[in-house]
């Protein structure tokens, strides 16, 4: 889906600033306290890498870029526990009102409703029968769709020629993954796109290497 969270390539955020030299992991306990939250809750709630990344995606402007980094990890935690009605609406809202000496009802633990979803295999890397569909040196566009639930097609590379560097091995699509409608692999390519194809002749010049699954490619003859 087309929602805040894919920002790549898009003007106006400023520089990129690299991490500085030995900084901590989390700059403050709450950060730490927030990633293992997040963790548990996609665990719990019977989700994957992909309904989590889902989740990030489907957080609001203020959701995703005023709370910070973990804080939005935080939010998609939380996201995670209301898809599987582990947590009801307004819980934690609830919750927190207590917690600061408010007297508010709090609304009953509704009745869990996880994913009948379960990984055919560890990790994400699977074994196909097909032969891949594309081969290093060769031309492909990335397919021009905006798809209304997860996908890991980046907007910026859409409609865009790029070549093939390296055929990599199949992995779980993310796409249907994220919703639970089964692991459908495919090979993945590293696909290696100029800058001025991207974003014009003004743009500075380079080449960028994009990982993408074979259903997001077309052939470009």
């Amino acid at each position: 889906m087309d929602g805040i969270a894919d920002m790549g390539g898009t003007p106006g955020w400023g520089p990129v600033q690299p991490p500085k030299k030995n900084e901590p992991v989390f700059a403050e306990p709450w950060q730490g306290r927030a990633f293992a939250l997040a963790i548990l809750s996609n665990r719990v709630s019977g989700g994957n890498l992909d309904s989590f990344r889902h989740a990030l995606e489907r957080l609001d402007r203020a959701a995703y870029l005023e709370e910070g980094y973990y804080g939005r990890w935080l939010n998609a935690g939380e996201l995670r526990l209301l898809d599987s009605a582990i947590l009801a609406p307004a819980a934690v809202d609830a919750r927190a009102r207590n917690l600061r000496g408010e007297h508010v009802e709090e609304p009953p633990i509704p009745e869990p409703a996880k994913p009948d979803y379960a990984p055919t295999a560890e990790g994400t890397l699977r074994s196909i029968d097909t032969a891949p569909a594309f081969g290093v040196g060769e031309h492909v566009r990335a397919k021009d769709m905006s798809p209304p639930g997860h996908t890991r097609l980046p907007r910026y590379v859409r409609g865009h020629v790029g070549v093939v560097d390296i055929v990599q091995p199949a992995g779980v699509l993310p796409d249907t993954n994220a919703h639970f409608l089964g692991e459908n692999p495919q090979y993945v390519y590293s696909v290696r796109f100029d800058s001025h194809e991207l974003w014009g002749a003004d743009a500075e010049s380079f080449d960028l290497t994009v990982e993408l699954f074979e259903s997001y490619l077309d052939a470009t003859s």
